[in-house]
């Protein structure tokens, strides 16, 4: 079993996507464009914050820094307001015997100002955000962390919740369990190569103690 965890935090230790739609809607509104419905920003997250407002702008692409300004200010003061572990990771991190770590396309000082505010941040050893590295699906961001830890591609095991952290895992060469409970489809996850899925903390709870 590998002995260093990469987890992803959007859909797969958080769930994120009531503050998300929030802010995004509030830049749609500083950029004089209707809002968008929750399933649908759903649909755009993953990728990072530009990709998000990119997806929730178009067609008027023109918009998108003016936007991308309006929800980074909107989100900093809200990104806690509806966030929330899911359920069971608490107590999974609590009983984890694996060097952890997080990789999220989302903004470094963000992901960590989320961790810090939900109380687990110090159970991480690294965080990397889609400012710091790449963005995922491109392996270097796996390869930083697995060089900080020691750990090689053999040790180590990504976890996520979308055909990207999939993409991300195969990469980077090493093992990828894929979570169901997030925001990615079991269909997706599978056509993108996932061959572990699970569908909740306790069945995750295995790659990580």
């Amino acid at each position: 079993m590998p002995r260093l965890a990469i987890l992803d935090l959007d859909g797969t230790l958080v769930d994120s996507v009531d503050d998300l739609a929030t802010s995004v809607n509030h830049a749609l509104r500083a950029v004089g464009l209707p809002e968008r419905g929750i399933p649908e920003i759903r649909s755009f997250v993953g990728e990072g914050a530009r990709v998000l407002l990119e997806r929730s702008v178009a067609p008027h692409a023109g918009r998108l820094e003016p936007a991308l300004a309006a929800w980074w200010k909107h989100y900093e003061d809200h990104c806690l307001d509806r966030t929330r572990l899911y359920p069971g990771i608490s107590a999974l991190l609590d009983g984890a015997g694996r060097v952890l770590a997080v990789h999220t396309n989302k903004p470094g000082a963000l992901a960590r100002k989320i961790l810090a505010g939900l109380g687990v941040l110090e159970r991480f050893t690294v965080v990397v955000g889609g400012d710091e590295a790449p963005r995922k699906p491109d392996p270097a961001g796996v390869h930083a962390i697995r060089a900080r830890v020691g750990a090689s591609p053999a040790e180590t095991v990504f976890v996520g919740d979308s055909a990207v952290d999939v993409a991300t895992a195969r990469a980077a060469g090493v093992s990828v369990v894929a979570v169901t409970w997030g925001l990615g489809a079991r269909e997706a996850l599978v056509r993108a190569g996932a061959a572990v899925l699970v569908d909740d903390a306790a069945g995750l709870a295995p790659w990580l103690a």
